[in-house]
């Protein structure tokens, strides 16, 4: 569900980002036929495509970065934890132990 949510804000702030760029000082939408596919592509369709190819490849370099890098953050993480869970396992020393008795 997570993962969901997560793709889903990815996907809407990439729609958005493209959308502001691609929008800005360009013809009026609808200019020419959406559904005539034996045209090329409008301009606001090929800025749409580039910026939405730029966005998702930065995405995949990212992932893969984060996959690399995710087992070297993991075992520093499970290390510190260990080290700082160590000195609180031990406690303080029971009375009476090693000390004078009353």
């Amino acid at each position: 569900l997570f993962q969901l949510r997560d793709f889903l804000l990815v996907y809407n702030r990439m729609t958005e980002l493209c959308f502001r760029h691609c929008a800005a000082g360009a013809p009026a939408w609808g200019s020419r036929g959406a559904s005539d596919r034996t045209d090329p592509p409008v301009p606001q369709e090929r800025c749409l495509d580039g910026c939405a190819g730029k966005l998702l490849h930065a995405n995949h370099r990212l992932m893969r970065a984060y996959v690399a890098l995710m087992p070297s953050i993991l075992q520093r993480r499970v290390a510190d934890y260990e080290a700082s869970a160590a000195p609180a396992s031990q406690g303080p020393a029971p009375e009476g132990a090693g000390g004078a008795g009353p």
